[in-house]
């Protein structure tokens, strides 16, 4: 790739379109993971060009948004206490927990901090030595590398006052507990290309075969999402259930085995609750028992609950792709980017912030490509 316009190009856009629309014999359902992907669907009005036979529907790729209440109410208690500094991106600060929200926790003079990266983290440790500082480690397996970083330099340099708040989801259980779901009607992924891009391919390829599912790795440009959708369709219509690799200019088979090593040797894999989705068996991630003094859950003793549902966001129906934002009764009303109800609204990968920007409340979509 030499430049992006290469893959925003609006004649090879509708070139696939129309590809896709003379493949596709019948209806079918195809969901894209990662966030980022449906803003680019929803930003450039991708869905739209379809034909009415394919449907695109929302996943659960949206990191700040299946990050459960009951673990924002933990960040912002240890943001509350009088010796502790929560560290932690921007996109987090106003996802809504049980309670009041980590903006709220820092007007109320709780000690909360934007950083950039975990390692900006590992220094706030270092020039305040006589404090605890948490960073809040949130994120799919793309982030998970660099979180592992910051524990292996704190410890190699005797950072002893640093620990990690985790929510670290995976990617495969989850497509496994959508595929599982009774009211499942998804029939082909388009997989999050950053995601394979640390892990790999390999995890995909029992899923597919299975569940009986094309999976298509794929980018974040409008030619790539199209790409991936010409693919998927072209292995449902031929009856195919194959892992292929759309976005091969990043994505390797084996992924990037160096991360993926650091990965492991800060992070057990663990059962993890998800914000909409309920408790998925071996899910996420958390701090090795080895490395319990980096990990604030023992450091705080930090209870694990069940979590608590939304009263009113149906954000778990549209990251299962049963339905929409714009079916939400509180999308655009009571629920809006200033004053979210559900985290779908707050992260700008989720799906009810882009339809929010991108559309109307009736999904009417403007064509930018």
């Amino acid at each position: 790739m030499k430049y992006v316009d290469e893959y925003r190009d609006a004649a090879l856009v509708h070139q696939l379109a129309g590809a896709i629309a003379r493949l596709a014999t019948r209806p079918w359902t195809i969901m894209e993971i990662c966030g980022g992907q449906t803003h680019a669907i929803v930003k450039f009005g991708l869905d739209e060009l379809l034909p009415r036979t394919i449907t695109l529907v929302h996943g659960p790729g949206c990191p700040v948004c299946v990050t459960p209440a009951e673990i924002i109410d933990h960040a912002v208690a240890l943001a509350l206490r009088p010796n502790v500094t929560l560290c932690s991106f921007g996109d987090m600060l106003r996802v809504p927990g049980a309670g009041i929200d980590l903006l709220t926790a820092k007007a109320r003079g709780g000690d909360v901090r934007i950083v950039y990266s975990p390692l900006d983290a590992v220094t706030v440790a270092k020039e305040n030595p006589t404090r605890e500082i948490v960073f809040f480690a949130v994120g799919f397996e793309t982030t998970a590398p660099a979180n592992a970083l910051s524990v292996q330099r704190a410890q190699r340099e005797g950072v002893r006052n640093f620990s990690l708040l985790t929510s670290h989801v995976l990617v495969p259980p989850a497509m496994r507990a959508l595929l599982s779901a009774p009211d499942n009607l998804v029939q082909g992924f388009l997989a999050a290309g950053h995601v394979c891009t640390i892990m790999g391919l390999a995890e995909y390829g029992p899923i597919a075969r299975e569940h009986r599912v094309p999976i298509v790795v794929t980018g974040f440009e409008p030619v790539d999402i199209l790409e991936g959708v010409f693919r998927c369709v072209q292995q449902l219509e031929t009856g195919r259930a194959e892992v292929e690799n759309a976005y091969a200019r990043a994505v390797k088979t084996e992924g990037n085995v160096h991360a993926r090593h650091v990965v492991e040797a800060v992070f057990a894999v663990a059962d993890r609750n998800w914000r909409g989705l309920g408790l998925i068996p071996r899910s996420g991630l958390e701090v090795r028992p080895e490395l319990a003094e980096f990990d604030a859950a023992k450091r705080f003793q930090l209870s694990r609950s069940a979590g608590r549902p939304d009263t009113i966001c149906i954000s778990g129906e549209i990251m299962r792709g049963v339905k929409k934002p714009h079916d939400c009764p509180a999308f655009g009303t009571t629920c809006r980017p200033e004053h979210p109800v559900g985290a779908p609204m707050v992260s700008s990968e989720g799906a009810c912030a882009a339809y929010y920007r991108y559309r109307s409340r009736t999904a009417t979509a403007t064509i930018a490509v």
